[in-house]
């Protein structure tokens, strides 16, 4: 097996697929190695539309070797440490790879002591999450009988952060029409102070709580899980307020709240992989330490990230890693042929799809000031206003978004 490569790439995820793609329709004969230990690739984005009964689980997967470029080597291994000094990667079963540049992708991965109790709950009994197993979400989904469905998250930065909540409004409509909607109260316990960081987009989901007749609360610090009892515990932020208050059932514990839960939807603590937060390519915080424009790591010229790995102050998202990747791959191009990185700047373009109903979403994208910035390209499909609520919007979820993935994106395509 070859041991150097021109560009080493770390993550067969979104990020180092499109990465390669990219590098290789531009220098078809440049030496790209990819390390990925998985046999599969998801196209996650599609999970919440799993957990709502709505869309084939088996159609989010892939093999792995479909996706990964021709040119490219598939390194079916795991990366394990870095020695940056010395342009070198170690993995659990290749031994030592070395490269010129490289490429940080993996993704990250779930903590789940960050969140006692969680771990002995989730996907069992009535605890799901659509990032773990949106099968098992949509089966609770279906068999509810009525009480109290929290849905909630914790902390930690999260894929996509409006996931938590999207699937809260699929749930609520599927309850209404299985007739059992009278007999619940559903409630959304976040960590968060707003529904939504984008005015606009903020002021369209709180029309959509106050018609599904939801309980938020905000400043609602997850910190353990007690199964046998059903009881989510929760302490408070400064900023503890509520909104359209229901009563359910509660416990007090010193400072903690507990919630009481027939159904419980949550985000599993999220955290980069272990190799990345005890490697010297760290931050303080273990996610990994890149500009945020440029994505060049801060202290290694020929290492670039991206992806969910990176310490960026924008959402983790696909949208995201869609306007990141044309700037690594400029970067890496010019640092090849004139050591220098070029002038295309990564703004914190992320994008969150928010299904609100069947049949109708919004769509916040957003850079890294907040500022609503919906893609021109809408006005093709006759969406005027993406902060609105719009079926053609559903349909682009459900059918276009997936075809541009596996047919534009990860063949290194412009979408």
């Amino acid at each position: 097996m070859d041991k150097h490569y021109e560009v080493l790439i770390i993550g067969g995820g979104t990020a180092g697929i499109m990465t390669a793609a990219n590098l290789l329709r531009a220098d078809r004969n440049i030496k790209v190695g990819i390390i990925e230990p998985a046999d599969t690739h998801y196209y996650q984005a599609a999970w919440t539309l799993v957990g709502a009964g709505t869309y084939d689980y088996q159609k989010t997967a892939r093999p792995m070797a479909s996706v990964i470029p021709k040119r490219a080597t598939w390194i079916k291994d795991s990366a394990t440490g870095f020695d940056p000094e010395n342009n070198l990667v170690k993995t659990a079963s290749s031994g030592d790879l070395t490269y010129d540049y490289l490429v940080v992708a993996p993704g990250l991965t779930y903590d789940m002591d960050l969140v006692p109790g969680l771990a002995e709950v989730l996907d069992k009994d009535v605890v799901c999450s659509n990032y773990t197993d949106p099968e098992h979400t949509w089966k609770l989904i279906k068999n509810f009988e009525g009480g109290t469905a929290l849905f909630t998250q914790p902390t930690t930065p999260l894929k996509c952060g409006g996931a938590p909540q999207k699937i809260m409004y699929l749930a609520e409509s599927h309850w209404r029409k299985s007739h059992v909607r009278g007999a619940s109260q559903v409630i959304f316990a976040t960590p968060g102070t707003i529904i939504f960081g984008i005015p606009q987009i903020a002021q369209t989901l709180m029309n959509v709580v106050g018609r599904k007749d939801i309980n938020l609360r905000f400043g609602y610090k997850l910190v353990k899980v007690d199964g046998p009892n059903r009881i989510a515990w929760y302490e408070f932020a400064d900023h503890e307020k509520e909104y359209n208050h229901k009563e359910v059932k509660t416990e007090k514990d010193g400072k903690l709240t507990g919630i009481h839960y027939d159904f419980m939807h949550t985000a599993p603590p999220s955290v980069a992989p272990e190799f990345i937060r005890k490697s010297v390519l760290a931050n303080e915080a273990g996610w990994l330490e890149v500009h945020k424009h440029s994505l060049q790591h801060l202290r290694y010229a020929n290492i670039f990230g991206l992806g969910d790995v990176a310490a960026l102050p924008t959402a983790k998202t696909g949208a995201a890693v869609r306007k990141q990747v044309p700037v690594v791959v400029e970067n890496l191009q010019l640092m090849r042929s004139r050591n220098r990185i070029g002038s295309n700047a990564y703004n914190g373009y992320s994008s969150c799809p928010i299904v609100t109903d069947y049949g109708k979403m919004v769509l916040a994208e957003f850079d890294y000031d907040n500022n609503f910035t919906p893609d021109p390209k809408l006005k093709q499909l006759l969406i005027s206003d993406s902060a609105k609520e719009h079926w053609r919007l559903w349909m682009l979820k459900k059918y276009g978004l997936p075809y541009l993935y596996w047919n534009k994106m990860l063949k290194g395509k412009d979408v």
